[in-house]
């Protein structure tokens, strides 16, 4: 018997309230409400029934997934951990453009393993935290619909071609998915 196809979705957060050029991964910030209604208005209507909703913790993502809860009430929100953004350490709150380059460069010669901002989180660790959510849902029955962060959008595209780990800058998947877009996967 061949399998159900499934579909995983993953939406993006709406542009979160700060400066433009700011290093926010694992910092806390809301995003624009109007920006975040439009985009729960964009999605719902497309998503199936049955669908489950995860979303990253942090407030600029609980926010819009609330907001399809609340146009879908056959959706509930579970929050998941792994659906963060990636911790930047030290360079979070900070411009990108304040960060030395010698500090950045230094990152990214190590890509793979060394901590982000010196004490933030690394690509592989980031990756393995995704992908322990991404492994559950090849292993469920259903849809989902993630609402989470870019980065997270790229390690899933990684994973989706069997990557487990970026070990190389270079590796690292390119181009950005609008803030409130979503993009999907079947398996």
């Amino acid at each position: 018997m061949k399998p159900a196809r499934r579909t995983l979705w993953l939406q993006r957060h709406a542009p979160v309230i700060a400066e433009p050029g700011l290093c926010y991964g694992a910092t806390d910030l809301p995003a624009h409400a109007d920006a975040t209604l439009a985009a729960a208005r964009g999605i719902a209507p497309l998503l199936p029934a049955g669908i489950v909703l995860r979303s990253s913790p942090l407030r600029r993502c609980a926010g819009l997934a609330d907001a399809i809860a609340a146009l879908r009430p056959d959706l509930t929100v579970q929050h998941d951990a792994r659906l963060a953004e990636m911790d930047f350490g030290a360079w979070e709150g900070r411009p990108w453009s304040s960060i030395a380059r010698a500090d950045f460069d230094a990152w990214t010669a190590d890509f793979a393993d060394a901590p982000a901002g010196v004490h933030g989180e690394s690509v592989r660790a980031f990756m393995q935290r995704v992908a322990g959510a991404h492994d559950e849902w090849l292993a469920g029955e259903g849809d989902a619909l993630w609402v989470t962060h870019a980065g997270v959008l790229r390690a899933v595209t990684l994973l989706q071609r069997g990557v487990r780990c970026a070990e190389a800058a270079a590796d690292w998947p390119a181009g950005e998915l609008a803030f409130g877009g979503w993009l999907s996967f079947e398996r």
